[in-house]
């Protein structure tokens, strides 16, 4: 048995447009004396393709009740003065820890912020070459001292992680270091050889 009739199809294509979805619901209710919901009404709207022409969008040439105004409420034009500073500001120099544990150094305004381990490294070796990482040689990223801070490059990285050759020991991640180096050599010379 069908729940719509073809009869109600056609008087909700015929009444619904100009009508919001509450205003049909009421009219069709009391036309066929029912009990149906606007969220009814409105799933036989769509199975149906039918549509009432009312939008919640803006129209063209709609003009919004807070045009020129700016802010909220009455505010001030500007809700900060100039020079204000944020609860929240942190000075250069300031430190925070990442999500993955390591700490954070704010180098410079606005909010820019670099691993301590690459400032450390650069403050006293130079600027970090591209396509390299600085890593702890000890795995224990709260040690900063420069012996156990390591340049390597992204390519000697991916060696040292998929053969596990970074360890808990610093002599050892650094014996891993040029077993990456030495592997990275022989595959340029067996590239070499096959070229």
């Amino acid at each position: 048995m069908r729940k719509y009739t073809d009869e109600m199809i056609s008087f909700l294509r015929t009444n619904a447009p100009g009508k919001t979805y509450r205003e049909i619901t009421e009219l069709f209710n009391s036309t066929f004396n029912l009990n149906k919901t606007t969220q009814q009404l409105s799933t036989l709207f769509k199975r149906h393709k039918i549509k009432t022409g009312t939008y919640k969008t803006f129209t063209k040439g709609h003009i919004p009740h807070n045009k020129g105004k700016k802010g909220i409420g009455g505010w001030e034009p500007t809700q900060f003065k100039k020079g204000h500073i944020p609860a929240n500001y942190k000075p250069i120099g300031s430190e925070r820890i990442d999500k993955d544990g390591y700490i954070l150094i704010k180098v410079a305004d606005p909010n820019i912020w670099k691993s301590k381990q690459k400032v450390i490294y650069e403050r006293e070796y130079g600027s970090i070459p591209k396509g390299h990482v600085v890593i702890f040689a000890d795995r224990d990223n709260r040690n900063f001292k420069l012996d156990n801070l390591i340049l390597i490059s992204k390519r000697e990285l991916l060696i040292m992680n998929r053969d596990k050759l970074i360890r808990d020991s610093k002599e050892l991640t650094k014996t891993g270091h040029i077993i990456a180096k030495l592997k990275i050599k022989v595959d340029q010379k067996k590239k070499k050889i096959n070229d």
